[in-house]
């Protein structure tokens, strides 16, 4: 497994495409999120967390400094194919991002909007609910937040 953090111009295009690609599967395909772009021009101002196994995109996610989406940095567009869930990737990817966030970008917190059904992953990772239950694309959210 590896896993590489990068910026949207430290990208190339054969990395973007594969995110897209993933993205597209999980977040239309397979959870029908149609009601709202996946590319909302914050990729530009992200860093992206690519999980690779045998050369394959199987998991990724983006992390926004503070002020792009919440007063503090953020973590979304979270994804395991299908096929590797179950198995920690997601779990590990998360504590690579947080820790990103905090050794690299230097930050003691993190905001995110988590689908509700993986709740648990982030709690266990010590994130806690900070909102109500909410609809956002057809799907229940719930905000959460961590302080290191």
């Amino acid at each position: 497994m590896t896993y590489k953090i990068k910026n949207f111009n430290d990208l190339s295009i054969d990395e973007f495409y594969e995110i897209a690609k993933v993205r597209y599967e999980v977040f239309v395909c397979e959870q029908v999120i149609t009601c709202e772009n996946d590319f909302d021009d914050k990729d530009k101002e992200a860093y992206h967390l690519l999980v690779c196994y045998k050369d394959k995109l199987i998991g990724y996610c983006r992390i926004l400094k503070a002020g792009v989406s919440y007063d503090a940095p953020s973590i979304g567009r979270v994804l395991i194919l299908k096929e590797y869930r179950g198995s920690g990737i997601a779990k590990e990817m998360m504590k690579k991002a947080m820790d990103f966030i905090f050794y690299k970008l230097e930050e003691n917190e993190i905001k995110l909007s988590a689908q509700l059904y993986v709740r648990n992953l982030y709690e266990a990772l010590g994130f806690e609910a900070v909102s109500d239950i909410y609809e956002e694309a057809g799907i229940d959210h719930i905000k959460m937040h961590y302080i290191k």
